[in-house]
């Protein structure tokens, strides 16, 4: 097994592409995670908390989306769309210091 921070810095910003494309965001570090956590150290573990943090986080918007009607959704997608910019940038500097990163209201579907 191999160290590569850099790999996992860019597993953990490649799920800015939800961004730029719309539905990158939880398939390219899934692929990443899926294919490299057994030849790179520490990737199972943080490509763990990566795809569970997306999924957590479409789950959010999927029940935000019904509640925009009542004015409380708008709110919640704001904060989501928010927390889904910043973490992925955090976490993708600790990662190259070493750090284990985490990520608030992650659910864990994956352990």
């Amino acid at each position: 097994m191999r160290q590569d921070n850099q790999l996992i810095v860019l597993t953990h910003l490649s799920q800015l592409l939800t961004f730029i494309t719309g539905f990158g965001g939880l398939i390219i570090p899934l692929i990443i995670w899926s294919t490299q956590k057994d030849n790179v150290y520490k990737m199972d573990e943080q490509g763990k908390r990566i795809v569970n943090f997306q999924l957590s986080m479409l789950i959010y918007s999927l029940i935000c989306i019904p509640l925009v009607f009542i004015l409380i959704g708008i709110f919640g997608l704001i904060a989501l769309c928010l927390l889904s910019f910043v973490y992925p940038i955090i976490n993708a500097v600790r990662a190259s210091h070493g750090e284990t990163p985490r990520y608030p209201l992650s659910l864990n579907f994956i352990s």
